[in-house]
């Protein structure tokens, strides 16, 4: 089953996980399943239209997703996905 990591800033909306197992055959799928498990993180990943946000990305191996297939790129069992959203500050 492929996994999502959590960073920490975004751990409290998984109960403080810092890797959630996710179903899915595609980085879409699985990022599906992520929020599916954990509600409360769609608004803050997704935009109203259920997009990923731009500041929001999907890492697999050392590779956007952005760069591959998307939400269509293919997973296997074993994958890991690094959420990774873009932090601001000043």
């Amino acid at each position: 089953m492929p996994v999502i990591k959590i960073p920490t800033p975004l751990r409290s909306y998984v109960n403080g996980l810092a890797e959630v197992p996710v179903a899915g055959a595609t980085a879409g799928e699985a990022f599906e399943n992520l929020l599916v498990q954990f509600p409360a993180m769609r608004p803050h990943l997704t935009n109203s239209r259920g997009e990923l946000r731009p500041f929001v990305n999907l890492f697999l191996a050392e590779n956007n997703i952005r760069d591959l297939q998307g939400l269509a790129t293919p997973l296997s069992r074993d994958d890991r996905l690094n959420l990774i959203p873009s932090i601001a500050g000043g």
